[in-house]
Protein backbone atom coordinates (compact mmCIF):
# COMPACT_ATOMS: atom_id res chain seq x y z
CA UNK A 1 0.00 0.00 0.00
CA UNK A 2 1.38 3.47 -0.81
CA UNK A 3 2.50 5.63 2.14
CA UNK A 4 -0.55 7.94 1.99
CA UNK A 5 -0.32 9.17 5.60
CA UNK A 6 3.29 10.24 5.24
CA UNK A 7 2.38 11.85 1.91
CA UNK A 8 -0.31 13.92 3.65
CA UNK A 9 1.96 15.25 6.40
CA UNK A 10 4.90 15.60 4.05
CA UNK A 11 2.78 17.78 1.77
CA UNK A 12 1.39 19.90 4.63
CA UNK A 13 4.89 20.46 6.02
CA UNK A 14 6.22 21.27 2.55
CA UNK A 15 3.52 23.92 2.14
CA UNK A 16 4.43 25.35 5.56
CA UNK A 17 8.10 25.38 4.56
CA UNK A 18 7.27 27.38 1.41
CA UNK A 19 5.30 29.79 3.61
CA UNK A 20 8.39 30.23 5.82
CA UNK A 21 10.62 30.72 2.77
CA UNK A 22 8.22 33.39 1.54
CA UNK A 23 8.45 35.09 4.94
CA UNK A 24 12.23 35.27 4.47
CA UNK A 25 11.79 36.82 1.01
CA UNK A 26 9.18 39.25 2.30
CA UNK A 27 11.45 40.29 5.15
CA UNK A 28 14.39 40.68 2.76
CA UNK A 29 12.37 43.15 0.70
CA UNK A 30 11.22 45.01 3.80
CA UNK A 31 14.74 45.14 5.30
CA UNK A 32 16.50 45.65 1.96
CA UNK A 33 18.94 42.83 2.78
CA UNK A 34 19.89 40.49 -0.05
CA UNK A 35 22.36 38.20 1.77
CA UNK A 36 22.51 37.30 5.45
CA UNK A 37 20.44 39.08 8.06
CA UNK A 38 22.06 42.51 7.96
CA UNK A 39 21.40 44.27 11.23
CA UNK A 40 17.66 43.48 11.33
CA UNK A 41 16.64 41.07 14.13
CA UNK A 42 13.38 40.29 12.29
CA UNK A 43 15.42 39.13 9.31
CA UNK A 44 17.39 36.73 11.51
CA UNK A 45 14.15 35.38 13.04
CA UNK A 46 12.67 34.70 9.59
CA UNK A 47 15.87 33.01 8.41
CA UNK A 48 16.08 30.78 11.49
CA UNK A 49 12.38 29.88 11.43
CA UNK A 50 12.77 28.64 7.87
CA UNK A 51 16.19 27.08 8.49
CA UNK A 52 15.13 25.23 11.62
CA UNK A 53 12.09 23.87 9.82
CA UNK A 54 14.20 22.77 6.86
CA UNK A 55 16.66 21.08 9.25
CA UNK A 56 14.20 18.98 11.27
CA UNK A 57 11.20 18.22 9.06
CA UNK A 58 13.01 15.99 6.52
CA UNK A 59 14.29 13.65 9.24
CA UNK A 60 10.84 13.53 10.86
CA UNK A 61 9.16 12.74 7.54
CA UNK A 62 11.72 10.02 6.74
CA UNK A 63 11.06 8.42 10.13
CA UNK A 64 7.31 8.56 9.51
CA UNK A 65 7.82 7.01 6.09
CA UNK A 66 9.88 4.16 7.53
CA UNK A 67 7.19 3.49 10.13
CA UNK A 68 4.47 3.49 7.49
CA UNK A 69 6.44 1.23 5.15
CA UNK A 70 7.03 -1.18 8.05
CA UNK A 71 3.28 -1.44 8.61
CA UNK A 72 2.81 1.12 11.36
CA UNK A 73 -0.64 1.71 12.81
CA UNK A 74 -2.56 4.42 10.95
CA UNK A 75 -3.64 6.19 14.16
CA UNK A 76 -0.07 6.27 15.47
CA UNK A 77 1.14 7.69 12.16
CA UNK A 78 -1.54 10.40 12.24
CA UNK A 79 -0.50 11.26 15.80
CA UNK A 80 3.13 11.60 14.70
CA UNK A 81 2.17 13.70 11.68
CA UNK A 82 -0.21 15.94 13.59
CA UNK A 83 2.32 16.46 16.36
CA UNK A 84 4.99 17.40 13.85
CA UNK A 85 2.85 19.98 12.09
CA UNK A 86 1.60 21.43 15.39
CA UNK A 87 5.16 21.54 16.75
CA UNK A 88 6.55 23.36 13.72
CA UNK A 89 3.79 26.00 13.82
CA UNK A 90 4.29 26.43 17.58
CA UNK A 91 8.03 26.93 17.04
CA UNK A 92 7.36 29.55 14.37
CA UNK A 93 4.88 31.40 16.61
CA UNK A 94 7.31 31.36 19.52
CA UNK A 95 10.56 32.16 17.75
CA UNK A 96 10.24 35.97 17.80
CA UNK A 97 9.07 36.06 21.44
CA UNK A 98 11.35 36.62 24.43
CA UNK A 99 12.20 33.81 26.86
CA UNK A 100 10.69 32.13 28.73
CA UNK A 101 8.71 31.08 25.72
CA UNK A 102 6.25 28.16 25.96
CA UNK A 103 5.52 28.18 22.20
CA UNK A 104 9.14 27.82 21.16
CA UNK A 105 9.91 25.35 23.94
CA UNK A 106 6.92 23.15 23.13
CA UNK A 107 7.68 23.36 19.41
CA UNK A 108 11.22 22.12 19.95
CA UNK A 109 10.24 19.49 22.52
CA UNK A 110 7.40 18.10 20.41
CA UNK A 111 9.54 18.03 17.26
CA UNK A 112 12.36 16.18 19.00
CA UNK A 113 9.88 13.95 20.81
CA UNK A 114 8.12 13.08 17.56
CA UNK A 115 11.42 12.15 15.89
CA UNK A 116 12.51 10.09 18.91
CA UNK A 117 9.09 8.44 19.16
CA UNK A 118 8.99 7.59 15.46
CA UNK A 119 12.54 6.24 15.69
CA UNK A 120 11.62 4.00 18.60
CA UNK A 121 8.43 2.92 16.84
CA UNK A 122 10.40 2.05 13.68
CA UNK A 123 12.76 -0.10 15.76
CA UNK A 124 9.79 -1.76 17.45
CA UNK A 125 8.16 -2.47 14.09
CA UNK A 126 11.40 -3.78 12.64
CA UNK A 127 11.95 -6.28 15.42
CA UNK A 128 8.35 -7.43 15.81
CA UNK A 129 7.59 -8.20 12.16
Amino acid sequence: MPPVITALYGALNAIFNIFLANEVSRQRGKSKVSIGEGSDPAMLVAIRAHGNNAEFVPLAIVMMLLCELCGGNRAVLHIFGGLLLFARVAHWVGLPRKAPNPFRFSGVALTWGMIAGASGYALYLRFTI
